[in-house]
């Protein structure tokens, strides 16, 4: 991961439509539609296709959308049990505030802008759990601090041959990956893979969303995005926009994607954060030479880390499938560890010298509430300054005296439900919403009879 992020972050933004430009673009009629989106509790892009003309004339009246995008189910099935909305109160609307910074093209939607956009209440006051302001939050907690926070993200996901059409109606099952066999690092995929990679790349940097390298990874199919450094929000505004285009361009060649954390025993798909704290314009996670031990933000950063993120599991493994990518000697975390450059590690530190930063294996899911988390425990490493075991330096899947990672969403609830820590970063009404979020998941598996179950049970029960 590359820590030159000033330069990077000018090559992105580039790619971004200033308001100028975005006038310009729609009176011409470069731009007919804009794409308004809302990240949702799954990090998935939600809102409206409007009309280009439409929205510009709008802008200062406003867009609405109804509350329940931020409190439903995966399927978007209303629920009860939010404080948010529900029937009892009619499902009303949301203002959907344009975030007018994140003007970009989608040159695989030709004539379409998408943009980015916070909700507020009717009295104005931003809606607290939506995943982007609850980022936001966290970001501001560290400026008051007077710490600015610099991300790159790394994605794995999945990709199978057929569409939805074809998946869907056989459960899931009988996919065949694209790729036959492990592929990890290879650079003799089949044309079709590399064709689609190329697609990808070409359209990710013309929508400003720039990737800095794809690699295959060690699962049939499983391919790995890393993309450069940059400013905290936009880094997470991109990976949504990545992810969407992978969707689009997939499906429009005959595959699916997943990115779902263990699309198959065996197999696992993480989010991996590598992040640093800079302060006056410099690293303060660098490497100093005359400095043997971890620079001090960086160890209360770590130590943070590993006491905090325990109590925040389910914003970053936000479902029953996170726990099952949980595997001893699978490259995901299975303890609460720090090492050097050791990847059975859940923090690693990374880097050299002025690239020194963390990188934290355990999330897998939605960019902004993983990062929103990591950052909420980095907080309470400088505030409160937990004590901060040794590194691990060998196994750290035998390293038993690490507290170990939530078995399953269940025991994660219980830790982070009431939790003073999550409470002090988040507030109650966040953590009262996420954990019905779960408990909903949590219902919903109970209810269900498995394949396993009946593997194990039809003919022996």
């Amino acid at each position: 991961m590359n820590e030159t992020h000033t330069e990077q972050s000018s090559r992105i933004a580039t790619g971004l439509l200033t308001l100028d430009d975005f006038h310009s673009a729609v009176s011409s009629a470069e731009i007919t539609t804009v794409m308004l989106a809302v990240p949702d509790m799954m990090g998935r892009l939600k809102g409206k296709r409007l009309d280009a003309v439409t929205f510009m004339e709008r802008l200062h009246f406003g867009v609405e959308a109804c509350a329940y995008i931020l409190a439903t189910d995966v399927d978007m099935s209303p629920v009860p049990g939010y404080d948010l909305t529900g029937w009892e109160t009619g499902y009303g609307d949301l203002s959907v505030i344009p975030d007018l910074h994140s003007i970009r093209r989608l040159p695989y939607l030709p004539g379409t802008a998408l943009i980015h956009a916070d909700v507020a209440h009717a009295s104005g006051e931003l809606v607290e759990v939506a995943p982007r302001r609850m980022l936001k939050a966290q970001l501001e907690r560290l400026s008051v601090l007077g710490l600015d926070v610099r991300v790159g993200l790394e994605s794995e996901f999945v990709l199978y041959q057929g569409v939805p059409q074809q998946a869907g109606p056989a459960r899931y099952r009988r996919l065949r990956p694209v790729a036959p066999h492990n592929l990890d690092y290879s650079l003799d995929h089949p044309p079709t893979l590399s064709d689609f990679f190329q697609h990808l790349e070409e359209a990710t940097w013309g929508a400003a969303t720039q990737v800095e390298s794809i690699k295959t990874e060690g699962a049939p199919g499983q391919v790995e995005v890393t993309f450069p450094y940059g400013e905290a929000l936009r880094a997470c505004d991109s990976y949504t926009v990545y992810r969407h285009a992978v969707r689009n361009i997939a499906e429009r060649r005959g595959m699916r994607p997943t990115f779902m954390a263990a699309p198959k025993t065996g197999v696992g798909s993480g989010l991996h954060l590598h992040l640093s704290l800079w302060s006056q314009g410099r690293n303060a996670f660098a490497a100093r030479p005359e400095e043997p031990e971890l620079p001090e933000p960086l160890h209360q950063a770590v130590a943070g880390l590993i006491s905090g993120l325990p109590h925040m599991a389910p914003l970053y493994a936000p479902t029953p499938n996170s726990y099952k990518r949980y595997v001893p000697h699978s490259f995901a975390p299975t303890r609460y560890t720090w090492g050097y450059d050791n990847r059975s590690c859940a923090v690693r530190i990374a880097g050299h010298g002025e690239g020194q930063h963390v990188e934290v294996r355990l999330p897998d899911a939605n960019p902004y509430l993983a990062l929103a988390a990591a950052l909420a425990a980095i907080v309470h490493g400088i505030t409160d300054e937990p004590e901060l075991l040794p590194p691990c330096t060998g196994d750290a899947y035998q390293a038993d005296r690490a507290l170990p990672v939530p078995r399953d969403l269940a025991d994660a609830v219980s830790d982070f439900d009431g939790s003073k820590t999550a409470l002090a970063a988040f507030g109650d009404s966040v953590v009262r919403h996420y954990t019905r979020a779960a408990q909903v998941e949590i219902d919903e598996h109970r209810r269900r009879v498995t394949d396993v179950e009946l593997q194990r049970g039809f003919d022996r029960a």
